[in-house]
């Protein structure tokens, strides 16, 4: 089933089928940079999974005993044509993927402050490799819809689910600035990693309003500088060696910009600061990560002399 089939009858216009139709011709695209990812993506769907556990801070597609060593070492070697892997951690037939991101940690966070996802449709925009879809089909949801322009991870998800065959779970070749094509879509967006990177952050947010339903939750994750005055930092070139950076707001700023927006009941429910012990160096990313970002003299400022980053969580409402 086509994930346009669960989406409300309004939001299944003949521009979100065409647009659709078209990056499904994109990523069948005979070209280098598609087969990159493509091939490793259909080996693996070759292989399925009897268990699929993601209710641990570990993914789990599979348990070792269900595949053989020589089988393994296939799956191994396809997985690593995904690298640099940013999201995890995953377990494959046994096969441990460790990715920079301990991006269990940052679901832990969310978990207290998450608005019931049984049986509503959700959007997951930036998904990457779709760790966190995973984390979220535990809790029963309709429809989590992955908005990941990279044909890297689209493919690396694609893979992923291949052997999962999570029906729930979807993905396709969108960013966010796609989302007026869903308006009153989603009953809660996950917009987390992304808002930096956008040079105009109010009317990303209010694109998000849009397209939540009437009583919907938006949970917005960010990069953020420290303090509380409502003020972001604009960096010259780059942020923490990250170029496409644009604003990078404390977390009172970021408040401001969702009310802006036009969401009620915006709240900061969490905040702390970046370490290497969250996101580093693994074999599964082996290129430049925290460490390689922030001065070695003073942890406290970034390599360009910027200070230092934070995360900061929030979450808001869409009036009923």
């Amino acid at each position: 089933m086509e994930y346009l089939d669960l989406l409300p009858e309004h939001v299944r216009t003949d521009a979100l089928t065409a647009l659709h139709a078209q990056r499904q011709r994109w990523v069948n695209q005979d070209k280098k940079g598609f087969l990159r990812y493509r091939r490793p993506s259909e080996a693996l769907a070759a292989f399925h999974a009897a268990r699929v556990d993601c209710c641990s801070d570990t993914v789990i597609l599979g348990d070792t005993d269900e595949i053989d060593e020589g089988l393994r070492q296939q799956v191994r070697q396809h997985l690593l044509a995904f690298k640099p892997w940013r999201k995890g951690p995953f377990s494959v037939f046994g096969i441990d993927v460790d990715a920079e991101w301990r991006s269990n940690r940052k679901w832990q966070r969310l978990l207290p402050f998450l608005p019931d996802l049984k049986g509503r449709t959700i959007a997951d925009i930036g998904c990457n490799n779709g760790y966190y879809m995973f984390r979220m089909a535990a809790h029963r949801p309709r429809l989590v819809l992955g908005f990941e322009p990279s044909v890297q991870h689209y493919y690396c998800f694609r893979a992923l689910n291949g052997i999962a065959a999570i029906k729930e779970l979807a993905i396709d070749l969108l960013g966010v600035e796609h989302l007026p094509l869903f308006p009153a879509c989603f009953d809660v967006i996950f917009l987390m990693g992304v808002i930096y990177h956008r040079p105009s952050p109010i009317d990303t947010l209010r694109d998000v309003f849009t397209a939540l339903v009437p009583g919907g939750t938006v949970i917005v994750e960010s990069q953020a500088i420290p303090g509380d005055d409502p003020v972001a930092l604009f960096p010259e070139t780059t942020y923490a060696k990250a170029p496409g950076v644009y604003f990078v707001p404390t977390a009172t700023c970021l408040r401001h910009w969702m009310v802006k927006a036009g969401f009620e009941a915006v709240e900061t429910f969490g905040s702390h600061p970046m370490s290497s012990s969250e996101q580093r160096r693994t074999e599964w990313m082996d290129f430049e990560s925290y460490s390689d970002f922030i001065r070695p003299d003073d942890p406290q400022t970034t390599i360009e002399g910027y200070p230092a980053p934070h995360r900061v969580f929030l979450r808001g409402r869409k009036k009923g």
